[in-house]
């Protein structure tokens, strides 16, 4: 196993347990403790982990963003849950704008099978995903490659979003706080986020049950800026109080059936 698929996989554990121990690491991928300790010591650099005695924890308030390869194995099934909520939202022949984050990833492979759309996205992974539909027009951003990301984000992808317009936006973010909004780690996915949100017709973030409660560095929307909100299980009551004044509709699995 190379080092880099090592520590992706040792985020994985952090994304699920919050908490490594150096010997169970040891033994499961069959390395010395001490290497372990240099890949937790590489990813404490890189903001995303904090060193305890004999371990690491999740640092939950990191600035950095995690790898998209870990990011899509967190999850899982919480995400297909909102992929197929959004699928029976968009219809044939529309256009929608789609973020680089994991969770509008399984959004985009639900939606393979409409006709005639239109897509706008700063994901490399998505116009991948996307390359082999027939009568679809596909746009991308271009942009700044982001960091841990196959996301194209910066001035340039910001202004491509700018000039056009679209029937839904469909963004996800790091972080909800019933206070804060929507909250996102790096200020340039957030700025393209926030252009997503300014040209279409019907703002959706996409969002799964972990990130509630928690906020990250830069704000992508307040409630204000928001039509809907889609998540993977029925949120506590004072969040649905809250959509409820807003003006949001939330959807979740038990309201899609």
């Amino acid at each position: 196993m190379l080092a880099v698929e090592r520590k992706n996989r040792i985020l994985s554990i952090l994304q699920s347990d919050k908490r490594v121990v150096v010997g169970e690491l040891s033994k499961k991928f069959g390395v010395s403790e001490e290497t372990i300790r240099r890949d937790l010591e590489k990813l404490e650099k890189d903001g995303l982990v904090i060193k305890a005695y004999g371990g690491a924890v999740l640092n939950e308030n990191a600035q950095s963003d995690m790898p998209l390869a870990v990011r899509k194995r967190t999850n899982v099934i919480g995400k297909q849950k909102i992929a197929d909520i959004i699928a029976g939202i968009i219809k044939d022949n529309t256009s929608v704008m789609l973020d680089g984050s994991s969770t509008t990833f399984f959004i985009a492979k639900r939606l393979k099978d409409r006709r005639n759309m239109t897509v706008i996205t700063n994901s490399l992974e998505i116009l991948i995903e996307f390359k082999d539909q027939k009568n679809w027009k596909i746009f991308s951003t271009g942009g700044l490659l982001g960091e841990n990301s196959l996301s194209l984000v910066g001035s340039h992808a910001d202004n491509a979003i700018a000039n056009f317009h679209v029937d839904t936006a469909i963004v996800s973010c790091k972080g909800f706080d019933i206070n804060k909004g929507f909250t996102d780690s790096d200020y340039m996915y957030a700025f393209t986020k926030q252009a997503m949100l300014k040209n279409c017709d019907k703002r959706i973030i996409a969002v799964d049950s972990t990130k509630f409660n928690r906020i990250a560095f830069n704000l992508v929307a307040g409630f204000k800026d928001v039509d809907m909100v889609i998540t993977d299980v029925k949120p506590p009551e004072s969040w649905l109080e809250k959509f409820k004044k807003e003006g949001i509709e939330c959807l979740y699995p038990e309201e899609s059936l």
